[in-house]
C-alpha cells in the first residue's frame, strides 16, 4: 500500500473530490488536491533500507467554510497511523474565491524483501 491510496481511500469515504497534482475537470465548490512532496529511506547501517517514508501535502480548496471540511479531513486521517506534520492556512485567493489550507502527512512502510 502507498500513502497516496490511502489518503484517496480516506478522503473519497468523506465524498470530497481528489485528485493527484492538480485537479483537472472544472473544479467544484470544493476539493482536495494530493501532492507527493518526498519518498526517503530511513537510516540504515547495513545499506538495506528497512523503512520507506512517504510525504504529501494534501491541499483543500474550498468557497465555503474552510475550518468545517479541514476537521473533518484531520479527525478522519487522526484515526488512521497517518502522522500529521503540519497545517496551514494559506489564505482567500481573491481571483478564484477559494479559500487554501494545506495539511502535510506522513507515513512510514516497512519494506518487502
Amino acid at each position: 500500500m502507498s500513502l497516496l491510496s490511502e489518503l484517496k481511500s480516506i478522503i473519497s469515504s468523506l465524498e470530497i473530490p481528489v485528485e493527484t497534482g492538480v485537479f483537472s475537470d472544472k473544479a467544484p465548490d470544493e476539493y482536495i488536491v494530493l501532492m507527493p512532496m518526498n519518498d526517503d529511506f530511513d537510516l540504515h547501517a547495513d545499506n538495506k533500507p528497512g523503512i520507506d517514508i512517504q510525504s504529501i501535502r494534501i491541499s483543500l480548496y474550498t468557497k465555503g467554510n474552510y475550518t468545517v471540511t479541514m476537521a473533518r479531513v484531520v479527525n478522519a486521517i487522526l484515526k488512521t497511523e497517518i502522522t500529521i506534520t503540519a497545517r496551514q492556512y494559506l489564505g482567500f485567493e481573491y481571483d478564484t474565491k477559494y479559500h487554501h489550507y494545506n495539511i502535510d502527512v506522513e507515513q512510514f512502510y516497512e519494506m518487502e524483501e
